[in-house]
């Protein structure tokens, strides 16, 4: 299968098979890992750099890409220098477009099949139905392969990895006994990519912002 962007594999990590729901994760969970995935996957078509202090723009000739250009023209038009943190939360911003791109990519794939009903004229409800499961069965397949064994990854599979840790992503595919089994792992592929170490620092900041501001509120 040709690769797919990982906003397309975040979408197929968290449908579930056959049923035609998706996990629940938090809104903001959603929101960076959609956004985070715009970023990343600049990073790998050398458009950007970044560290854990800052993110550089390498290269502002479009990718030719909807899902990833609109990024990086924002990016390009952008006078100050930034952090990782400020873009993942710009990225975000465009959540849903990212998502719904993705979901469109991959009926256009023959992927996903787009089902729309109204109810009651004003009420509106989607169901997204894998009719090419093994599409999301070989995503999923490849990352737990790599959680649940020993062998070298590719720059992708740590990525979504990252991605997915970072955005809280598989508390919702595995077990608590299965995250603590591959938590050391987890960590180990973490650190082989410093693309992914920083935009899961900034997602990480992000999340625990948030939680302050809530026990603000709450206290």
């Amino acid at each position: 299968m040709e690769n797919l962007r990982f906003a397309e594999e975040i979408v197929l990590l968290l449908l579930h098979d056959g049923r035609g729901k998706f996990a629940h994760v938090s809104d903001w969970s959603s929101r960076y890992a959609f956004g985070g995935s715009v970023l990343m996957d600049l990073a790998l078509e050398n458009r950007i750099d970044t560290d854990l202090e800052k993110l550089v723009l390498l290269d502002a000739t479009p990718v030719g890409d909807s899902l990833l250009d609109p990024m990086l023209a924002e990016i390009a038009a952008e006078k100050e220098p930034r952090g990782p943190r400020y873009w993942v939360e710009r990225a975000g911003g465009r959540e849903e477009e990212i998502r719904d791109g993705a979901v469109q990519r991959l009926v256009e794939r023959g992927i996903l099949e787009h089902h729309e009903n109204r109810i009651l004229w004003v009420f509106h409800s989607e169901r997204h139905e894998v009719i090419d499961d093994k599409a999301s069965r070989q995503v999923k397949l490849r990352i737990m392969n790599m959680l649940f064994g020993d062998e070298l990854p590719e720059p992708r599979d740590v990525v979504t990895i990252c991605l997915a840790d970072a955005c809280g992503i598989f508390r919702e595919l595995l077990s608590a006994s299965e995250l603590e089994q591959v938590a050391e792992r987890i960590q180990q592929l973490r650190r082989m990519d410093l693309i992914g170490q920083a935009v899961s620092k900034a997602i990480w900041d992000i999340e625990t912002s948030l939680a302050s501001t809530v026990q603000l509120h709450v206290y």
